[in-house]
Protein backbone atom coordinates (compact mmCIF):
# COMPACT_ATOMS: atom_id res chain seq x y z
CA UNK A 1 0.00 0.00 0.00
CA UNK A 2 1.29 3.46 -0.93
CA UNK A 3 0.16 6.54 0.96
CA UNK A 4 0.84 10.11 -0.17
CA UNK A 5 0.02 13.43 1.43
CA UNK A 6 -2.42 14.72 2.34
CA UNK A 7 -3.89 11.23 2.80
CA UNK A 8 -4.13 10.34 6.48
CA UNK A 9 -2.66 7.05 7.59
CA UNK A 10 -2.82 4.85 10.62
CA UNK A 11 0.33 3.01 11.55
CA UNK A 12 -0.37 -0.71 11.53
CA UNK A 13 2.10 -2.54 13.70
CA UNK A 14 1.74 -5.74 11.68
CA UNK A 15 3.04 -3.94 8.58
CA UNK A 16 6.54 -2.66 7.98
CA UNK A 17 6.28 1.09 7.31
CA UNK A 18 8.84 2.61 4.93
CA UNK A 19 9.33 6.34 4.40
CA UNK A 20 10.75 7.45 1.04
CA UNK A 21 12.75 10.55 1.89
CA UNK A 22 14.79 12.14 -0.81
CA UNK A 23 15.22 14.57 -3.62
CA UNK A 24 12.04 16.11 -4.97
CA UNK A 25 13.20 19.73 -5.41
CA UNK A 26 9.66 21.07 -5.87
CA UNK A 27 9.15 18.54 -8.67
CA UNK A 28 12.48 19.18 -10.46
CA UNK A 29 14.10 15.88 -9.41
CA UNK A 30 13.30 12.64 -11.19
CA UNK A 31 10.40 10.70 -9.70
CA UNK A 32 12.70 8.08 -8.18
CA UNK A 33 9.96 7.06 -5.76
CA UNK A 34 8.12 5.22 -8.56
CA UNK A 35 11.09 2.92 -9.21
CA UNK A 36 11.64 2.17 -5.52
CA UNK A 37 7.92 1.68 -4.87
CA UNK A 38 7.73 -0.83 -7.75
CA UNK A 39 10.79 -2.63 -6.40
CA UNK A 40 9.29 -2.89 -2.90
CA UNK A 41 5.85 -3.95 -4.09
CA UNK A 42 7.29 -6.70 -6.32
CA UNK A 43 9.68 -8.09 -3.70
CA UNK A 44 8.29 -7.42 -0.23
CA UNK A 45 5.12 -8.34 1.65
CA UNK A 46 3.30 -6.54 4.46
CA UNK A 47 4.72 -3.10 3.67
CA UNK A 48 3.17 0.35 3.87
CA UNK A 49 5.06 2.91 1.79
CA UNK A 50 4.90 6.57 2.74
CA UNK A 51 5.73 8.66 -0.32
CA UNK A 52 5.88 12.40 0.43
CA UNK A 53 5.76 13.38 -3.27
CA UNK A 54 2.36 15.07 -3.19
CA UNK A 55 0.36 14.68 -6.40
CA UNK A 56 -1.24 18.11 -6.11
CA UNK A 57 1.80 20.06 -4.91
CA UNK A 58 1.68 23.73 -5.84
CA UNK A 59 5.15 25.33 -5.91
CA UNK A 60 3.57 28.77 -5.45
CA UNK A 61 2.52 27.90 -1.89
CA UNK A 62 4.13 30.17 0.64
CA UNK A 63 6.51 28.07 2.70
CA UNK A 64 5.37 29.32 6.05
CA UNK A 65 4.02 27.68 9.18
CA UNK A 66 1.05 30.01 8.75
CA UNK A 67 0.14 28.39 5.42
CA UNK A 68 -2.13 25.45 6.40
CA UNK A 69 -1.37 23.43 3.24
CA UNK A 70 2.38 23.79 3.65
CA UNK A 71 2.19 23.04 7.37
CA UNK A 72 0.09 19.95 6.60
CA UNK A 73 2.78 18.68 4.20
CA UNK A 74 5.67 19.20 6.61
CA UNK A 75 3.73 17.70 9.51
CA UNK A 76 2.76 14.69 7.36
CA UNK A 77 6.44 14.11 6.54
CA UNK A 78 7.66 14.48 10.12
CA UNK A 79 4.95 12.15 11.42
CA UNK A 80 5.89 9.62 8.74
CA UNK A 81 9.57 9.79 9.55
CA UNK A 82 8.96 9.52 13.28
CA UNK A 83 6.70 6.49 12.98
CA UNK A 84 8.21 4.53 10.12
CA UNK A 85 10.30 1.40 10.63
CA UNK A 86 12.72 2.19 7.80
CA UNK A 87 13.71 5.46 6.19
CA UNK A 88 15.12 5.50 2.69
CA UNK A 89 16.99 8.64 1.65
CA UNK A 90 17.83 9.23 -2.01
CA UNK A 91 20.12 12.14 -2.85
CA UNK A 92 19.74 12.70 -6.59
CA UNK A 93 22.75 14.01 -8.47
CA UNK A 94 22.56 17.67 -9.48
CA UNK A 95 20.08 18.56 -6.71
CA UNK A 96 20.61 20.45 -3.48
CA UNK A 97 17.95 18.56 -1.45
CA UNK A 98 18.07 20.75 1.67
CA UNK A 99 15.01 19.14 3.24
CA UNK A 100 16.42 15.65 2.70
CA UNK A 101 19.67 16.74 4.35
CA UNK A 102 17.65 18.09 7.27
CA UNK A 103 15.61 14.90 7.57
CA UNK A 104 18.68 12.67 7.46
CA UNK A 105 20.25 14.79 10.20
CA UNK A 106 17.13 14.58 12.35
CA UNK A 107 16.73 10.82 12.10
CA UNK A 108 20.24 9.43 11.49
CA UNK A 109 20.77 8.24 15.05
CA UNK A 110 17.24 7.02 15.67
CA UNK A 111 16.28 4.53 13.03
CA UNK A 112 16.95 1.96 10.37
CA UNK A 113 18.11 4.09 7.47
CA UNK A 114 19.35 3.33 3.97
CA UNK A 115 20.98 6.01 1.82
CA UNK A 116 21.70 6.27 -1.89
CA UNK A 117 24.10 9.08 -2.80
CA UNK A 118 26.49 9.19 -5.74
CA UNK A 119 29.70 11.20 -6.01
CA UNK A 120 27.81 13.79 -8.09
CA UNK A 121 25.81 14.98 -5.07
CA UNK A 122 27.24 18.31 -3.93
CA UNK A 123 27.49 17.27 -0.25
CA UNK A 124 28.50 13.65 -0.72
CA UNK A 125 31.28 14.02 1.84
CA UNK A 126 28.85 15.19 4.51
CA UNK A 127 26.52 12.28 3.74
CA UNK A 128 29.37 9.78 3.96
CA UNK A 129 30.55 11.13 7.34
CA UNK A 130 27.05 11.14 8.86
CA UNK A 131 26.41 7.61 7.59
CA UNK A 132 29.74 6.37 8.92
CA UNK A 133 29.18 7.96 12.33
CA UNK A 134 25.69 6.50 12.75
CA UNK A 135 26.39 3.16 11.06
CA UNK A 136 23.95 3.85 8.22
CA UNK A 137 24.04 1.78 5.06
CA UNK A 138 25.14 4.21 2.33
CA UNK A 139 25.43 3.23 -1.32
CA UNK A 140 26.73 4.93 -4.43
CA UNK A 141 25.84 1.93 -6.61
CA UNK A 142 22.14 1.84 -7.44
CA UNK A 143 21.87 -1.94 -7.78
CA UNK A 144 23.53 -2.53 -4.40
CA UNK A 145 21.21 0.09 -2.91
CA UNK A 146 18.14 -1.63 -4.35
CA UNK A 147 19.28 -5.04 -3.07
CA UNK A 148 19.79 -3.57 0.39
CA UNK A 149 16.33 -1.98 0.32
CA UNK A 150 14.70 -5.34 -0.40
CA UNK A 151 16.86 -7.25 2.11
CA UNK A 152 16.33 -4.71 4.89
CA UNK A 153 12.57 -4.46 4.39
CA UNK A 154 12.20 -8.24 4.12
CA UNK A 155 14.12 -8.79 7.36
CA UNK A 156 12.21 -6.07 9.24
CA UNK A 157 8.82 -7.28 7.94
CA UNK A 158 9.67 -10.81 9.09
CA UNK A 159 10.56 -9.55 12.59
CA UNK A 160 7.29 -7.62 12.76
CA UNK A 161 5.30 -10.62 11.56
CA UNK A 162 6.87 -12.78 14.27
CA UNK A 163 5.81 -10.26 16.91
CA UNK A 164 2.17 -10.18 15.82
Amino acid sequence: MVIKPPQKYKFERYNCTVFLGGSIEMGAAEDWQVEITDLIEKNCDNVTILNPRRDNWDPSWKQSKDNPLFKEQVTWELDGLENSDIQIFYFAPNTKSPITLLELGLFAAQSTTIVYCTDEFWRKGNIDIVCERYNIKCFDDKEQFKRSVVETITAKALKIKQLY
